[in-house]
């Protein structure tokens, strides 16, 4: 897919441009979005001592598992431990307490809290409210999601716990089903908005032929359409979002010629640097490089008969 790209092909659209595909054709109400099976979260965690941990917390949904995995990485040193939690199972559905991995590197501590009892979900694996996931190292809180981690904080935290600085730069997300619409939500830099991401694959009679469109909608406003997928089905467009340039490619080529059963498409968007003129691709990507520390969002979109 790299090879595919040069300075040559960056096109320029913008968020809130005007279309000629009216908001209407976002999403027909008979098409259900395909499913959301899994999402994988990357932070990164300086705690006060300049160490920094890779944090990864997987959230997965399908017929016989629903729960998460949490796995760590010391840039350094690899660490032998990770945490799993199946939050489905008949046997064992331990949705609140907390637990501490002692197969880490020596001279780390870590312990993770949950209290998933009253999660709430949408269509995802993902719980949108009503929970929380706390993670310890070496005593400093390390990572905290969900809506009630404050009362975690305040309720079973001292006031002199340290809090780690801690930012998401990667997150992927793996969807499946028939219908070849494609809906997440994602923010692109700490201080900007969420935003609805939709991606949909339909298709626009010329004469007495149907030709597959590749259209990508950001808060329901049209980004990039892209006709005649079938024959354009690598390639790349850049567009703005909360101030920044966005670099957005996509690879259906699996849809077209691999069948309909194991067809699965590739989209990403990356925020790149307003002042580089180059394509992310281009560059060497170091996750160590705090200056270039930005947000990657990758989606599998897999079509299933």
């Amino acid at each position: 897919i790299i090879s595919c790209f040069n300075e040559n092909a960056i096109n320029v659209s913008h968020s809130s441009c005007s279309s000629s595909y009216s908001n209407k054709s976002y999403i027909s109400p008979n098409l259900t979005p395909s499913t959301q099976n899994s999402v994988s979260s990357l932070y990164k965690s300086i705690l006060s001592n300049k160490k920094h941990i890779l944090i990864k917390v997987t959230w997965c949904k399908n017929h016989s598992n629903q729960g998460l995995t949490i796995t760590f990485d010391e840039e350094e040193n690899p660490l032998a431990s990770s945490f799993k939690l199946n939050t489905n199972s008949r046997f064992f559905r331990k949705k609140k307490g907390s637990k501490f991995l002692e197969h880490c590197n020596n001279d780390l501590k870590v312990e993770v809290f949950w209290d998933l009892s009253n999660a709430k979900y949408e269509n995802g694996p993902e719980p949108v409210e009503g929970f929380y996931i706390a993670v310890l190292v070496d005593s400093e809180i390390g990572l905290i999601l969900g809506d009630i981690g404050e009362d975690f904080l305040t309720k079973k935290m001292k006031k002199r716990t340290l809090l780690a600085k801690v930012s998401l730069f990667s997150k992927s997300e793996i969807f499946s089903g028939n219908n070849t619409i494609y809906t997440t939500k994602a923010k692109f830099c700490e201080s900007g908005n969420l935003h609805e991401i939709l991606i949909k694959c339909s298709g626009e009679n010329e004469g007495f032929n149907k030709f597959p469109i590749l259209s990508v909608f950001i808060d329901k406003k049209v980004v990039i359409c892209v006709k005649r997928l079938h024959w354009n089905f690598r390639g790349n467009q850049t567009i703005f979002v909360d101030g920044l340039l966005v670099d957005l490619l996509w690879d259906v080529h699996n849809w077209f010629f691999k069948g309909v059963s194991n067809g699965c498409g590739v989209f990403m968007f990356r925020t790149r640097s307003g002042l580089d003129s180059r394509l992310w691709l281009e560059e060497k990507l170091d996750v160590k490089d705090k200056d270039r520390l930005g947000f990657s969002l990758l989606i599998y979109a897999c079509k299933t008969s």
